[in-house]
C-alpha cells in the first residue's frame, strides 16, 4: 500500500468536516492522508471503508454567511487509506516512520493517562499520548527523521501539553533528546460546529470554520485555505472565542434558566427581544473591553457569532450548553470581568448580574 505524507489519528465527524475538508479543497496541500482509528472500535469498520472511497464522502455546509442562508455539498477526497491501531499497528508504524505530519483529534477519554501507558511495548489500552510515544520510538529507531506533530484537541497550548506528556513517557535519555530536538509540536486552535454525522462517512457542518496554527521555527503548513491561519500568537483568537462566542452562550443560559421558552439557540436568536438583548450586551459590555485591548477584529467576530447562533439548520440544544453552568460562568464571564478590570473598563452590569 502507498505511503502518505500526513498520518491522522482520529475518524471523528469533526475532522471529516474540518482538517480533511481543508486538505481536499485547499491549495498547495502537502498531500493525501492516512486516517487511523485509535479507539479500536470494530463497529466503525464501515466508516473506515467509506472515508477512503475514491469518490470521496459528503460534507453538507448549512447555515448563514453575512446573514444569508447557505446550503452546499463538498466532496472530500483527501483520505487515501484507513487503518486501525487495534489491527494494523505495524503498518501504522511503517507510515509513521516517513510521514511529515502527524495529526490528532483524540477524545477527552483518549487523553486520560492509563495503567498501560508505562508498558515497554505498544498496547491498545494505552492513552493517545502513549500510543504517539510508541510511534515516535519506532521512528527514532528507524533513523529519527524530523517530524511535525499537530494536535487539534480543545486543550490550551495543545502541542506544548502533548510534548510534555511524550517526554514524561520517554523510555530513555537518547529518545527524549531526539524528541526535544527533532519533533516539532505545534499549538493550534480549531473551531467549527459539526452538528450531525452522515452515514457511513460524512458530516453536516456550519459555514464558519477556523484552524489557527501558531507559527514556530520550521513550521510546515499542511495546506493553503481561507479557514487556515498561521498566527504569531493564539492568545487573541482564544480570547475572542472564549469571551465572545462562549461568553454569549453562557450569558444566554443564565437568562434561559430563569425564563425558559425555547429548546435551541436558534429559537432564541429568532426572537427579536432575545437578539436585541444579546446585541446590546456585546455592544455595551464586551466590545469596549476588546477595543481597550486593541483588538479591531472583535466587531466582525461578533457579527459572525450572531450568524452562527442564528443558524436555522443547527439544532444546538440549550440544555446541552447548560451542562456545568457554574464552572462556565467562572471560566467565561468571571474571567472576562477580571480582564476588563485589569484594562480599567467597567460598566458590565448584565454580566455581573449573571455571575451573581
Amino acid at each position: 500500500m502507498s505511503e502518505t505524507p500526513i498520518l491522522q489519528f482520529g475518524t471523528s465527524r469533526f475532522l471529516q468536516a474540518h482538517v480533511d475538508l481543508f486538505l481536499s479543497e485547499g491549495r498547495e496541500a502537502l498531500g493525501k492522508v492516512t486516517v487511523v482509528q485509535s479507539s479500536g472500535d470494530a463497529g466503525r469498520a464501515g466508516r473506515l471503508a467509506a472515508l477512503a472511497d475514491p469518490a470521496g464522502y459528503p460534507v453538507h455546509i448549512q447555515g448563514l454567511e453575512a446573514g444569508q442562508p447557505v446550503q452546499r455539498e463538498v466532496r472530500v477526497t483527501s483520505v487515501a487509506r484507513t487503518l486501525s491501531t487495534a489491527t494494523d499497528w505495524e503498518e501504522v508504524c511503517h507510515i509513521g516512520r516517513r510521514a511529515r505530519i502527524i495529526l490528532s483529534n483524540s477524545s477527552e477519554k483518549g487523553l486520560v493517562p492509563q495503567p498501560a501507558d508505562r508498558g515497554p511495548v505498544f498496547d491498545q489500552a494505552m492513552s493517545w499520548p502513549a500510543k504517539l510515544t510508541h510511534l515516535l520510538i519506532a521512528r527514532h529507531r528507524a533513523g529519527g527523521a524530523p517530524v511535525q506533530v499537530m494536535p487539534t484537541e480543545l486543550v490550551a497550548q495543545n502541542g506544548t501539553v502533548l510534548r510534555a506528556r511524550v517526554l514524561e513517557l520517554a523510555p530513555d535519555p537518547a529518545f527524549a533528546a531526539w524528541v526535544a530536538a527533532e519533533v516539532t509540536f505545534v499549538n493550534s486552535l480549531v473551531d467549527r460546529i459539526v452538528s450531525a454525522p452522515i452515514e457511513p462517512a460524512g458530516a453536516v457542518a456550519e459555514p464558519y470554520a477556523l484552524w489557527a496554527i501558531q507559527d514556530c521555527p520550521g513550521l510546515v503548513t499542511p495546506v493553503r485555505h481561507p479557514s487556515v491561519q498561521v498566527v504569531p500568537d493564539l492568545g487573541p483568537i482564544e480570547r475572542r472565542k472564549l469571551y465572545i462566542l462562549n461568553l454569549g452562550h453562557t450569558w444566554m443560559i443564565s437568562q434561559w434558566l430563569t425564563k425558559g421558552g425555547a429548546d435551541y439557540v436558534r429559537e432564541l436568536l429568532a426572537d427579536p427581544a432575545w437578539r436585541d438583548a444579546l446585541q446590546a450586551l456585546y455592544a455595551e459590555e464586551v466590545l469596549p473591553v476588546f477595543a481597550a485591548a486593541g483588538d479591531e477584529t472583535a466587531p466582525a467576530y461578533v457579527a459572525q457569532t450572531l450568524d452562527r447562533f442564528a443558524n436555522p439548520f443547527l439544532d444546538h440544544r440549550l440544555a446541552d450548553i447548560a451542562q456545568n453552568h457554574p464552572e462556565k460562568l467562572r471560566a467565561r464571564i468571571g474571567a472576562f470581568l477580571a480582564w476588563a478590570e485589569r484594562l480599567g473598563i467597567g460598566g458590565q452590569k448584565r454580566l455581573r448580574a449573571a455571575l451573581g
